[in-house]
């Protein structure tokens, strides 16, 4: 049951290797959104570390936004989407696969850039490793998420903008929890409740998004 799994996560990894000026813009997004906040709200420290969460967040989640319509895209216009839909592989495990391959090159770097950007706002390291895990057991769920949207939005002109606004009402309980964990570690009440309700969240979207993903899929190839 896994080779299917293995086998469409290690083809996608490849055609992101091969496409990986597409990858580095998303990081460079991320980066340069990040950097510019400093120069624009002041050098005032106790403001900086203030808004990093909030500021840190939205970045990864504009990024995540800026590389879903990649997704499915490209196996839609080469005919490849058609061919999976018709395999006898379950169509929502080959499903989880493109979109773990997605996190992997899209999100995954986010991940391990942003304590750095952190330092830029003078948050101090002990929170970095609660702003790490936060990234990590959100960023899956904004993936998951956008899955849906962009398969959803599949083909349709315009489908860009549609893709955000359907996406990004269901990305706000991310920002929130992703940011008020690290707030909160911040000002020293623990940031427990928002990193559990961001796994429980993890664990319902790996659960029911890729059943979604496919069916949307299925709508958009008829």
């Amino acid at each position: 049951m896994l080779g299917p799994f293995f086998a469409v996560m290690r083809r996608d990894l490849l055609l992101a290797w091969r496409g990986r000026a597409d990858v580095l813009v998303t990081l460079a997004f991320f980066v340069i959104v990040v950097c510019l906040f400093p120069f624009g709200v002041g050098a005032e420290t106790n403001q900086l570390r203030a808004i990093a969460p909030g500021v840190l967040w939205v970045a990864a989640l504009l990024s995540t936004l800026l590389s879903l319509h990649r997704l499915f895209a490209q196996d839609h216009a080469d005919g490849t989407l058609e061919q999976l839909l018709l395999s006898p592989e379950p169509t929502a495990l080959w499903v989880l696969a493109k979109i773990a391959a997605h996190w992997i090159v899209t999100g995954l770097p986010l991940v391990l850039v942003a304590p750095g950007l952190a330092l830029l706002f003078d948050v101090g390291q002990g929170v970095l490793g609660v702003l790490t895990l936060s990234l990590a057991l959100g960023s899956p769920i904004l993936a998951l998420l956008g899955a849906v949207g962009a398969a959803l939005t599949l083909g349709l002109r315009g489908g860009g903008v549609l893709l955000a606004l359907l996406v990004l009402p269901l990305f706000v309980p991310v920002l929130i929890f992703g940011a008020g964990a690290v707030d909160s570690e911040l000002g020293g009440t623990g940031a427990a409740a928002h990193l559990l309700l961001l796994g429980g969240g993890l664990l319902g979207a790996i659960a029911l998004a890729p059943f979604a993903c496919a069916a949307a899929l299925r709508i958009a190839m008829e």
